[in-house]
């Protein structure tokens, strides 16, 4: 006869094949509406990764804090009139932690990306400032849903570029190579990533990572996507994504040189 030990662990064994098997009928149906998926996974409602694997993943890691930010950054590009309407200072305040340990920084490990356009000033003296800002608008409207459904954030925009932050260096190499796919026609994009230990307050990101990451996308060029060595270790093997030779670059105010290799999609040949 059973023991009440053994009646248990069956009956969790049997609880959780119940879950994984709905698990997967819900990523099947999800599957087969891909607006709904795109926006529920740009929300943060839904891990890519748990659409991979829905029996071991978990479907979600966005509290409820973080769900409201992506959808307020989301409404905001898709209707850039919001940002006059609530004012930029509204917005910075409804999106920021009101944790006091922010206010004195918060050390954090993140994948941290700088991506420019490449040839944007040029395009904007030929072309006229009109047609300048609606290339950036669409661009927004592009890259933001693409950094969201990565788990990562929009910090800053600095002109034609992005400052990024992601939760994992494989999140932000992936994030980027789509950016770079959906680059604004007819320039291109270009990106660096870098990753270690940051300090995060409500407003700013600071620290030699930042640093680091900034000179290696001013080193990439329209269509590259550049990471340091410390990304291509904490990402690891990344499915569909090859990651060319590495070589020592040496960059103004940085000190030792840095390894930097560049991603590219696996059918693409790395140079």
């Amino acid at each position: 006869m059973p023991s009440r030990d053994d009646a248990k662990k069956a009956g969790r064994q049997a609880l959780s094949g119940l879950k994984g098997s709905l698990a997967q009928r819900v990523a099947a149906m999800l599957q087969k509406d891909p607006e709904l998926l795109s926006e529920m996974t740009e929300l943060g409602l839904v891990r890519r990764e748990w659409l991979d694997d829905p029996k071991a993943e978990q479907m979600s890691t966005a509290g409820p804090m973080e769900v409201a930010e992506r959808w307020l950054e989301r409404s905001v590009e898709q209707r850039p009139s919001l940002l006059g309407k609530l004012g930029l200072s509204a917005i910075q305040g409804l999106t920021s932690s009101s944790d006091d340990a922010q206010d004195d920084g918060m050390p954090s490990r993140l994948a941290v990306a700088f991506t420019d356009i490449e040839g944007f000033t040029a395009y904007t003296a030929r072309e006229g400032d009109g047609a300048a800002s609606q290339l950036l608008a669409d661009h927004y409207r592009q890259t933001g849903p693409i950094v969201r459904s990565r788990g990562g954030h929009i910090s800053k925009r600095l002109g034609d570029g992005l400052l990024l932050t992601f939760p994992s260096a494989d999140a932000a190499v992936l994030a980027c190579l789509e950016m770079v796919e959906a680059e604004p026609a007819p320039l291109r994009l270009r990106a660096g990533i870098h990753f270690g230990e940051v300090v995060v307050t409500d407003d700013e990101i600071v620290g030699h990572v930042v640093n680091v990451a900034a000179r290696v996308a001013e080193s990439a060029k329209g269509g590259e996507v550049l990471v340091t060595d410390d990304v291509r270790k904490a990402a690891g093997e990344l499915q569909g994504v090859t990651f060319g030779r590495a070589r020592g670059k040496s960059f103004k105010g940085i000190g030792d040189k840095i390894l930097v290799s560049r991603a590219t999609r696996a059918t693409t040949e790395p140079t």
